[in-house]
């Protein structure tokens, strides 16, 4: 669906009340009286907030431009609608919400006629099959599972706003569901090119995609810059052992023009779980040592639709696998809000357990290195299919190991 006509019809509902009736005429020749969006069309236009080219036509099979865009909620929120009109424009103002800041429509200023809660969220359908070869025989296992995700947003003030998100998660085989599990709970602080962020925050180490870590943790986080731009945490993470935390600090730094970005991080951890892993994984690393020191390094550069990317990422504590490392090469761009795009990717990964100690790949695990190829697409608007294979070797067996993963997703 065309953006034009899928705001028309957003927005319509918007002045439905103000602008009940419309004119008996065709306002626009071409949007005939049986086309499925004629009605909202005509609200729109005969409230003011659309207007036609000089020839009498809408031409609502162009692509609407961000300008324009921005201009229809703006007139939208000048009618300052109540109810069911006002809770679709914050829907409205939610979804254009960096359109808006990039034209210098400030959402802040339009929120003061908005809802204190804005709420986004994601159906996730997964399934995951692994097959690893060992001297025992195969070893396989298969997951099928969904997870609704649901992520309120809520402003406080100018400054400031509280965030958080909630999974729930079923278990598709053994039809075995879990409540909803606080995940995230932040309050966000802006203020010129200073961001805070105090709670339970997200935390993905950015410099290498999430090779080290897509996870959260409990703490504080300053981020200062635009195209250059710092991060500083320090807090509790419990990915390692929730009985016993890890305390964590960090930070990065990180220069990013749209098609080039370069960045380095060190993040460091501390905790008793760390003293056991040598035996986990076979006097793999320094005993008696309750610290975990990874330093990442991370490029990418885009041309034009083909991106080529690498990181790479050593943890000076650990004896043997102390390193992580990908690389690879991307074409598209399976953006949700356009359907029919896509993206393929091919990258090479060595993932190291006592690297990466919560990474973000779906088929690619810790304690394997190979090839993992992937594919998405975009069928419909907020609705994005992902296919990934994974054919390597397993850390422990040193055997070949396969992985296929499935995605679907719906967005809203």
């Amino acid at each position: 669906m065309k953006k034009t006509i899928a705001a028309a019809v957003a927005a319509a509902v918007v002045v439905g009340a103000s602008a009940t009736t419309f004119a008996a005429a065709n306002p626009f020749s071409d949007v005939p009286s049986t086309h499925w969006a004629y009605q909202s069309v005509a609200k729109l236009a005969a409230a003011g907030v659309i207007e036609g080219y000089g020839d009498g036509t809408y031409r609502g099979d162009r692509q609407i431009t961000r300008y324009e865009m921005a201009q229809m909620v703006a007139k939208a929120m000048a009618k300052n609608p109540t109810g069911a009109s006002k809770a679709e424009l914050d829907r409205l103002a939610a979804e254009f919400r960096d359109e808006l800041d990039a034209l210098g429509v400030r959402v802040a200023e339009l929120e003061k006629y908005a809802d204190k809660v804005v709420w986004n969220g994601e159906l996730r359908y997964r399934y995951r099959n692994t097959r690893i070869k060992s001297d025992l025989g195969k070893i396989k296992t298969t997951r099928n599972w969904v997870m609704l995700r649901l992520e309120p947003t809520a402003e406080v003030n100018d400054h400031w706003r509280v965030k958080a998100r909630l999974d729930a998660t079923s278990d598709m085989k053994d039809d075995t569901s879990t409540n909803f599990k606080l995940k995230q709970a932040y309050a966000q602080g802006n203020y010129g090119k200073f961001q805070f962020n105090v709670g339970k925050l997200p935390f993905y180490t950015n410099v290498d995609d999430g090779m080290l870590i897509d996870d959260e943790f409990s703490g504080a986080q300053i981020i200062y810059g635009d195209q250059f731009k710092v991060a500083l945490m320090a807090g509790r993470w419990s990915g390692t052992n929730e009985i016993d935390p890890s305390n964590y600090g960090g930070g990065e730094i990180s220069y990013d023009n749209d098609k080039l970005y370069i960045g380095a991080g060190f993040h460091h951890f501390r905790s008793d779980y760390f003293k056991t892993l040598h035996d986990a994984f076979g006097n793999r690393y320094n005993k008696n040592t309750g610290n975990a020191a990874v330093w990442t390094v991370g490029a990418h550069y885009n041309f034009g639709d083909l991106q080529i990317r690498g990181a790479y990422a050593q943890n000076t504590k650990a004896k043997d696998w102390k390193k992580s490392w990908t690389a690879g090469l991307a074409y598209g761009d399976a953006n949700k809000k356009k359907p029919g795009s896509w993206d393929i990717s091919a990258d090479y990964r060595y993932i190291s357990p006592l690297v990466s100690l919560a990474p973000t790949y779906d088929a690619a695990y810790a304690g394997s290195k190979g090839v993992e190829f992937s594919i998405r697409y975009v069928p419909l608007y907020n609705t994005r299919i992902d296919l990934k294979y994974f054919h390597g070797k397993d850390f422990i067996t040193d055997k070949t190991a396969k992985v296929f993963f499935s995605r679907v997703s719906w967005f809203f």
